[in-house]
């Protein structure tokens, strides 16, 4: 189900999200109240392949000689938000390469997807006084097992060899977190005896959404690269 805006005081569920917000909430390392540590240089990069994955699900792109192209289909009139600004990345009738999509906005996709966050009432901004000036803020999950849940489902399309009955989209969050190195997901263990699996789904990503994960390489090295 494509997710749509919402007005206030009919907040989605976690599972109504869009991936990149989903993908958001993976994130966050509840204990310290602050997202991974090892995806931070890329996930501003991971955010929007993520946006663009949910575009391809939802029939509105489509890779065309390697690029990235707008379908036929009309936008929906309530698409979300940050859903909306990537698709704008995509003008119609004009192909782009998938890379220069995602360093469309990599440097601001998790701030706008955080503020969304905060807004829809999923997480919460806390500052807390440390010392003096030092203030120390926290990102608050508004509602932790749900976020726990849908790990579990994101985790388990590794877990089982192959892509869950529930739907595409945890297959896709899984392979993300994999090429991201979200330490809230997988660990390297984690990585060495689910390979197989991490590389079928790899595959069937790169097989529907062709183009897309390898520049999300190229973003990725050129991110950690400095």
């Amino acid at each position: 189900m494509m997710p749509t805006s919402h007005q206030s005081g009919s907040r989605p569920t976690v599972d109504d999200l869009s991936m990149p917000h989903q993908f958001f909430l993976l994130s966050l390392q509840a204990e310290k109240g602050r997202l991974d540590d090892d995806s931070e240089p890329v996930r501003g990069s991971l955010l929007s392949a993520a946006a663009l994955a949910e575009l391809c699900i939802a029939g509105l792109v489509h890779s065309r000689d390697g690029k990235a192209e707008r379908t036929n289909a009309g936008t929906p009139t309530a698409l979300d938000p940050f859903l909306a600004e990537v698709l704008g990345d995509v003008p119609p009738n004009r192909p782009r390469s998938w890379f220069e999509v995602l360093e469309s906005r990599w440097n601001r996709a998790e701030g706008a997807v955080r503020d969304q966050l905060v807004e829809a009432g999923h997480i919460a901004i806390e500052h807390r006084q440390i010392l003096g000036p030092i203030r120390r803020t926290r990102i608050v999950a508004t509602d932790p097992p749900q976020v726990e849940a849908l790990r579990e489902r994101v985790r388990d399309a590794v877990r089982a060899g192959s892509e869950p009955a529930s739907g595409h989209q945890e297959a896709v969050l899984a392979t993300l977190a994999v090429d991201g190195l979200v330490g809230t997901m997988f660990r390297w263990r984690d990585l060495r005896t689910h390979k197989h699996a991490i590389r079928a789904l790899a595959g069937r990503m790169d097989q529907e959404m062709p183009g897309l994960r390898k520049a999300l390489t190229y973003s990725i090295a050129a991110r950690r690269g400095g």
